[in-house]
């Protein structure tokens, strides 16, 4: 077995390290990682529906697809994860494959004292309250399985981040499911840091291997990693426009007049607008809709096409700007309605 301790707190990295040793180490693989403040969504996740998008903006949150399926988690520093990369063992279904490699990680947990359990398919509680999930992907006979470990993350920014009224999202993304959560250093029993933590749960679970070698990436791993990171988990076609169709509706009553939204994103960016309403206006609001089309459907294009819309209107000497569509409804008003 091949044991891994990664340094670095790289988001975008880290995922793209798990899909590197995937594809390409035979070996069997234990890993363990951190990553710095970010929202990981499932490989089949609408991204935008999973995330509280003023939270994430604000607090320079990054948002990474991952390659396994499941829901929405929040990491920072004080979340630990873990990998195994293993053969596929022959009519092994995903609920045998989760109870085996959350079985070690429950008896590391039990001999410290933490009676943590698995309930359902994928979850790991203690006393009735998550602190794991988990997930799987398969790729020919390798089966990569990772999970969060809460050891003292902030459930502050894990419940901010992933806030969000998700029932005005249509379409076939799946939703997450939120759970009441707890972290594991609330149930030692002896005092502990996440460090001790890791560098125990590194010792244990390599004292059950039959042998194991503590592995460095070499020049290549780092350079095919470093790709894989620029080329495909760091962009924002994979992170957001991955993401399924979906249509987004809101009405908001704002001091210029009622503005009524509703539109289609694909592939991360709007392909239909259209936005109604008691407002007045000395321009056409279908003329503001087509502006907007092929926009990407975050707060920062939204945000600068608005502005770009804004200032074209005064360059041709129309000094109402974007209130020519929208009389007095301020241009921060406006953006706020593309979101939840």
């Amino acid at each position: 077995m091949l044991l891994i301790v990664d340094k670095t707190t790289n988001p975008y990295w880290n995922l793209s390290a798990e899909e590197y040793l995937l594809t390409n180490v035979k070996e069997p693989v234990f890993r363990l990682w951190q990553n710095e403040n970010a929202i990981i969504v499932g490989r089949n996740q609408n991204a935008i529906a999973e995330i509280n998008t003023q939270f994430v903006e604000e607090n320079n949150i990054k948002v990474v697809r991952r390659l396994t399926g499941g829901g929405a988690v929040f990491h920072d520093l004080g979340n630990l994860n873990y990998t195994f990369i293993e053969n596929k063992v022959a009519s092994e279904n995903t609920d045998q494959m989760f109870q085996r490699f959350t079985a070690p990680v429950i008896e590391a947990l039990n001999n410290i004292g933490v009676k943590a359990y698995l309930h359902g398919r994928n979850d790991l509680l203690i006393d009735g309250r998550k602190f794991s999930g988990n997930a799987i992907c398969i790729n020919n006979n390798r089966i990569l399985q990772h999970g969060t470990l809460l050891f003292n993350s902030s459930i502050n920014n894990l419940s901010g981040a992933l806030k969000t009224r998700a029932e005005k999202f249509i379409g076939k993304a799946v939703q997450s499911n939120r759970s009441r959560v707890t972290n594991i250093s609330e149930h030692l029993t002896a005092q502990m840091d996440i460090v001790q933590f890791r560098d125990y749960l590194k010792n244990f679970i390599s004292s059950k291997a039959d042998n194991f070698t503590l592995y460095e990436y070499t020049k290549e791993d780092i350079d095919a990693i470093d790709n894989l990171c620029k080329e495909k988990y760091s962009t924002y076609e994979w992170n957001f426009g991955h993401s399924p169709k979906y249509g987004f509706e809101k009405v908001v009553k704002f001091t210029g007049g009622i503005m009524e939204l509703s539109m289609e994103v694909k592939d991360g960016a709007i392909s239909k607008l259209n936005i109604m309403g008691d407002y007045f206006f000395t321009k056409p609001t279908d003329e503001f809709c087509a502006h907007m089309i092929g926009v990407k459907h975050t707060a920062k294009d939204i945000q600068q096409a608005l502005e770009q819309i804004d200032s074209s209107e005064k360059k041709a000497c129309n000094p109402l700007g974007l209130q020519a569509y929208f009389s007095n409804i301020l241009l921060g008003e406006i953006a706020s309605i593309f979101f939840s």
